[in-house]
């Protein structure tokens, strides 16, 4: 039977925002609301954060939280969960199924973790490895380097990943059919340990964005489409505030 692994990689060194992983929102951790929301998904066979700091690991101890270190010289997100999930407590089999469910997404939603997997269970043979791909309705996001565009074939095969704003149009609209990363990402096991024995590329690098190494390398991810939902992400400080307004309508703050 497949097997359902979630990992949440955070780390206190981010660049743009040290810290950012222990920063209160609503005065609470934003680890915390990113896996008290990954816990209400059913299915998971193990749920775990990974980071390689102490100050991290004494948070999730104190909570009850599993914890995995791992080293601390990992520049993108994918590899420390793939060392991670070889510390997961059993062994993980040929197509069992990981996810990496961003640190920094304190407002995700239990059913992004289902529409993520859905692509893989549906389509065993073809679809290796997802993202969750919602839908941008908004011109100040599908032009804000911080959301990452995806751009996508007839099959929903992910071509290229960017900062930049894509596809390209004089005048935006919700109907140009956008659509932005927002940060969990499924991977059969196998697939997973296919992307870090392969070298970091050009456009890995240049976009700052781990699934571009895929694409560099001639593999691919599908996207896992997701309808738009006021759901923000944290990237800076200044999104704090932007987060509070929004959870504070969001119909999972205060069931945990």
């Amino acid at each position: 039977m497949t097997r359902i692994i979630g990992l949440i990689p955070a780390r206190m060194a981010a660049s743009r925002f040290p810290g950012k992983p222990l920063f209160p929102i609503f005065g609470r951790p934003m680890l915390e609301h990113v896996f008290e929301r990954a816990k209400k998904f059913p299915r998971w066979d193990a749920l775990a954060i990974c980071t390689c700091d102490e100050e991290i690991k004494t948070f999730a101890e104190s909570k009850g939280y599993p914890v995995i270190m791992t080293r601390s010289d990992h520049v993108r997100a994918l590899d420390r969960v793939a060392e991670a999930a070889t510390k997961c407590g059993f062994q993980i089999a040929h197509d069992d199924i990981v996810l990496n469910v961003q640190g920094d997404e304190p407002m995700m939603h239990p059913d992004m973790i289902a529409a993520t997997i859905a692509p893989m269970e549906e389509r065993p043979q073809e679809v290796l490895g997802t993202i969750l791909a919602m839908d941008i309705v908004d011109e100040a996001q599908y032009r804000n380097p911080d959301a990452l565009k995806i751009i996508w074939d007839l099959k929903g095969k992910v071509l290229y990943t960017s900062r930049a704003p894509l596809p390209y149009c004089k005048s935006f609209s919700p109907e140009l059919g956008a659509r932005r990363i927002y940060g969990i990402f499924g991977f059969r096991w196998h697939f997973l340990k296919l992307f870090t024995e392969l070298l970091p590329s050009p456009l890995e690098i240049k976009e700052a964005c781990d699934s571009n190494r895929l694409y560099d390398h001639a593999y691919h991810q599908y996207i896992a489409p997701y309808p738009y939902r006021p759901s923000f992400s944290v990237d800076s400080p200044h999104d704090i505030a932007t987060v509070e307004a929004a959870m504070a309508q969001d119909p999972l703050w205060g069931s945990y």
